[in-house]
């Protein structure tokens, strides 16, 4: 009986391994979802497009795009931004909520945002002085980490 089990086990960890395996798909800019193209086109337009993929998880489709001065951006299924990492350079001013900038210029004067992530109604920041820093829903601060 406990062979039966452990091979059950066996098989069914190899196929979920193989199940996840497969879950990313090189696609050209034109194959992402209208939405991520014209955000690349609006705030990135003249940096070059390294290469963009499709990343299938269980319940869920997004996008990964890297350009070719390093930046990193995360879409969604229908193409609204999640993630946008610039490493060297600031994020476009542009996509920050106002009350976000305002806080940083008048708390961080100087600093540069290099990363912005947004999810289920949060905002996470890191700063070029390496502080990240999380928004909520209504932009009021709750941490802070250096």
């Amino acid at each position: 009986m406990k062979k039966i089990l452990f091979a059950l086990a066996a098989i069914f960890t190899l196929g979920v391994s193989n199940v996840s395996a497969d879950n990313d798909k090189l696609v050209n800019k034109s194959e992402l979802p209208a939405q991520a193209q014209q955000f690349i086109d609006s705030h990135f337009a003249n940096v070059k497009l390294t290469y963009a993929k499709l990343e299938r998880d269980f319940f869920e489709r997004s996008y990964e795009v890297v350009l070719a001065d390093g930046t990193k951006l995360e879409f969604t299924n229908n193409g609204a931004w999640k993630e946008v990492d610039c490493k060297y350079n600031e994020v476009p001013v542009a996509i920050i909520p106002q009350a976000i900038k305002e806080y940083v210029n008048k708390n961080y004067p100087g600093e540069k945002i290099l990363k912005i992530e947004h999810e289920h109604g949060y905002y996470e920041l890191k700063l070029s002085n390496r502080y990240e820093l999380t928004f909520n829903k209504n932009y009021n601060i709750v941490d802070i980490d250096n």
